[in-house]
């Protein structure tokens, strides 16, 4: 081969410079905006309760152009102690105020972004969509209605639904008859999905829950006074990304607020 000449080599480099420059251009726009303009992503660390409400949710702000929401869904309590073990999650919405106020004794929440987000209702439900009705009260024979069966439940000492569950039996002076045939679950939405299924004939869920199981009915409710307010706090932790606060905003707003009402929740954030 014939060696380039050194009058050759200006003409060489200027068709490799416009080759690069053609290709740079190309590149960026099949990639379209460049990376450094793209919305970080926010992880939100959700209680399980909230899954079909917040599917729909972050599934309406990515549609809004609001960037893209990941959301770690679980009992409050694994959560929790997820976040305090260094887990990076931006918004955590917890179903008790007890687990939220752990984090915020251990500076892992921002405390002027606390809010008390959505309000609900305890109820025992029934596998099948047709249970009759039954009044929940200190002479609701549970343990026979049980027969050989299980109560379904949340972990009762650490997930809210069930630490509102046993509450609420205790209250009434149910719990010493049903203690010994309860089945505990990490979250509420396995204790529903046991309902569903038909391994445990009753269960106790939250009224929000029952809506997203089309195999389960609500046989009653229990009465407010037998347990603590059930309340949902959301708050940004502590290293938190700047754009999860507008996603934070989003859950105030009209659109989730009507999402969160047809799954059953009280919404109340103003």
């Amino acid at each position: 081969m014939r060696p380039f000449s050194d009058l050759a080599l200006p003409s060489l480099r200027k068709t490799l410079a416009a080759a690069c420059t053609v290709a740079v251009l190309t590149l960026t726009a099949g990639l379209g905006a460049v990376p450094a303009a793209r919305a970080a992503e926010t992880t939100v660390f959700a209680a399980a309760s909230l899954k079909t409400a917040l599917d729909e949710i972050t599934a309406a702000y990515a549609a809004g152009g609001g960037g893209k929401v990941t959301v770690s869904y679980g009992g409050s309590s694994t959560l929790a102690k997820q976040i305090e073990q260094g887990a990076p999650a931006d918004i955590f919405i917890s179903a008790s105020v007890d687990w939220m106020d752990t984090l915020a004794e251990g500076k892992l929440i921002r405390p002027d972004s606390r809010v008390d987000l959505l309000g609900n209702t305890l109820v025992l439900v029934a596998h099948g969509a047709d249970a009759p009705k039954l009044e929940i009260s200190g002479q609701l024979d549970l343990a026979g209605l049980l027969g050989d069966g299980r109560l379904a439940m949340a972990l009762v000492d650490s997930v809210p639904a069930g630490v509102y569950g046993k509450a609420a039996l205790t209250s009434l002076g149910l719990w010493p008859s049903v203690e010994a045939k309860v089945v505990q679950s990490n979250n509420v939405r396995i204790a529903l999905s046991l309902v569903a299924s038909g391994d445990a004939p009753f269960g106790i869920v939250y009224a929000s829950d029952a809506r997203a199981e089309s195999n389960v009915s609500v046989v009653g409710t229990f009465p407010a006074g037998s347990h603590a307010p059930i309340v949902f706090p959301a708050a940004l932790t502590a290293d938190a990304k700047p754009e999860a606060e507008a996603f934070l905003a989003f859950l105030l707003g009209a659109s989730a607020r009507a999402a969160f009402e047809r799954q059953g929740f009280q919404v109340l954030a103003n």
